[in-house]
């Protein structure tokens, strides 16, 4: 007989996604019947000069052979400058990390011609297209802190690369009381890097739950910086990847797996 009791009834999970991101994942999380601590340890800011580089390169965007965007934060910076019209008179063609970044790019009518297999930066180097003869550019949209990996690697490979800030992610202060509660949450989910590093920096590495869910390689390598046990890796590098990696993971502990 099936088990009608949701997989995740009576766990109260962390979500520590910015408060502008975090729906998705608490619909995915809540529909399984967790209770949900929001705690959102980052938030996303404009670039540090306005916008100004981003909008400069946007506007030369027939200079350059790819434009890649890594993240759906830096897809709608993008899309704030760019006309989609723009890319059907130019020869530039759109790389993206992600369907969450392809979805942002398409929302905005903006097509993707370059999705890599593995959803991180090492995923979409294996996938890029050799320079063409006599050179080529690109154009690289990301985080102020994003990791130097993708811009080294294209570089490394004979592109000329115009890394630019598309936007900032800033970590605001957070009720102590909020604080508390996260720590005696069953579960925490990281869906970045940053959110990692957001968290211990305002709870502290002992105020981390017992079981830490993370969304890939990049953020279970930053928690196990800080000293932080990752129980479960989503397979696929997605916010509904993750969700169902803790799914699956409580369904384990429950069973006695």
């Amino acid at each position: 007989m099936t088990d009608p009791t949701p997989p995740l009834a009576g766990r109260t999970v962390v979500v520590t996604r910015a408060t502008t991101q975090a729906s998705t994942l608490v619909d995915a999380l809540t529909a399984h019947g967790a209770r949900i601590v929001a705690v959102p340890v980052i938030a996303i800011a404009d670039a540090s000069d306005g916008g100004t580089a981003l909008h400069g390169a946007l506007d030369d965007l027939s200079s350059y052979d790819w434009l890649v965007v890594t993240s759906a934060n830096g897809a709608d910076r993008v899309a704030d400058r760019l006309d989609p019209s723009r890319l059907e008179t130019v020869a530039t063609r759109v790389a993206a990390i992600g369907p969450g970044t392809v979805d942002a790019l398409a929302r905005h009518g903006i097509a993707v011609d370059l999705v890599p297999e593995r959803f991180v930066a090492e995923g979409l180097l294996a996938a890029f297209p050799p320079v063409p003869p006599g050179g080529g550019r690109v154009l690289l949209a990301q985080a102020a802190a994003a990791r130097p990996v993708l811009r080294e690697g294209l570089v490394a490979a004979g592109w000329t690369v115009d890394a630019v800030e598309a936007y900032r992610t800033v970590h605001p202060v957070l009720d102590p009381d909020l604080v508390a509660r996260a720590a005696r949450a069953d579960a925490i989910t990281f869906t970045s890097a940053s959110t990692v590093r957001g968290y211990v920096a305002a709870a502290g590495p002992d105020a981390v739950p017992q079981v830490v869910a993370s969304i890939g390689p990049i953020t279970s390598a930053a928690a196990r910086e800080l000293g932080i046990r990752v129980a479960v890796e989503a397979e696929e590098h997605t916010i509904d990847g993750l969700a169902a990696a803790l799914v699956q993971h409580i369904r384990s502990l429950r069973s006695g797996g």
